[in-house]
């Protein structure tokens, strides 16, 4: 266990994997908002990270949070769940509350179409099968195969576990983000967190949606959009088709 310059006791594996992953978003091997994340998430703090994969924020979040704070972390794959979790207890962050479920508008289940390339599993290409409007547009893959899961919603959840503030929300759902955010309107209403959302066209067509129509969403909201450029978060009037991930604060969350 090492104690940070912010007094919060983190287990040291933990911090030695939060390192290595800010050091792979510096040489590009990981998403490069991995390090504007301390702008606005602090210590003591509860975030989600949906669509957590096998945990590239999951792990910098758990260091920035500290040991007073926690990370819930959704995935609904099985395998990326087993390499999440297997992660957080490898790593020691008790802080850290992994679960194998889908967020969505809804608790129960959800079917996942899950893409196969050469017959391996494309896990990061998943994505909902309810709520679809179109095919949407295939990226050489061979097949798709549909696995049920089980499905709940952010304000569920957050009651449940009787979460009383929520600072942060990373949500990738491959175009499903919207419908995510349908099943937090209680949180969004009462906390106003931070989202890092991503925001492409090529996913959320499939859901009959555009960038531009989830950003209009967010701006009524009162929340104001940034990307991540030369190592800070620059102002954004639309989606920037360069890049995948948008932030979106009320005015003040941000730190210098």
């Amino acid at each position: 266990m090492v104690v940070d310059r912010t007094g919060e006791a983190v287990p040291l594996r933990s911090r030695a994997a939060a390192g290595l992953l800010r050091g792979c978003a510096v040489v590009s091997l990981s998403e490069p908002e991995i390090l504007g994340l301390s702008r606005f998430v602090r210590p003591g703090d509860v975030c989600l990270d949906i669509g957590a994969g096998y945990g590239m924020y999951t792990h910098p979040l758990a260091a920035l949070v500290g040991s007073r704070g926690a990370v819930h972390a959704f995935e609904p794959l099985p395998v990326p769940y087993r390499i999440l979790d297997a992660g957080r207890r490898a790593s020691g962050a008790r802080h850290v509350i992994t679960h194998n479920t889908a967020l969505g508008p809804r608790a129960g289940e959800l079917d996942l179409a899950l893409p196969y390339r050469f017959g391996l599993p494309v896990h990061g290409w998943a994505y909902p099968r309810s709520g679809l409007r179109r095919p949407g547009r295939r990226i050489s893959f061979s097949s798709e195969r549909t696995l049920r899961v089980r499905a709940d919603t952010v304000d569920a959840v957050c009651a449940a576990a009787g979460v009383d503030r929520v600072a942060f929300m990373k949500i990738d759902t491959e175009g499903f983000e919207m419908s995510v955010l349908e099943g937090a309107f209680e949180v969004l209403a009462r906390d106003r967190p931070a989202l890092l959302l991503e925001v492409e066209d090529r996913h959320l067509d499939k859901y009959g949606l555009s960038g531009a129509e989830v950003v209009g969403a967010l701006r009524s909201r009162g929340y104001e959009m940034r990307t991540w450029r030369s190592g800070r978060w620059v102002p954004a009037s639309r989606a920037d088709p360069r890049t995948r991930n948008h932030l979106f604060t009320v005015q003040g969350a941000l730190r210098p």
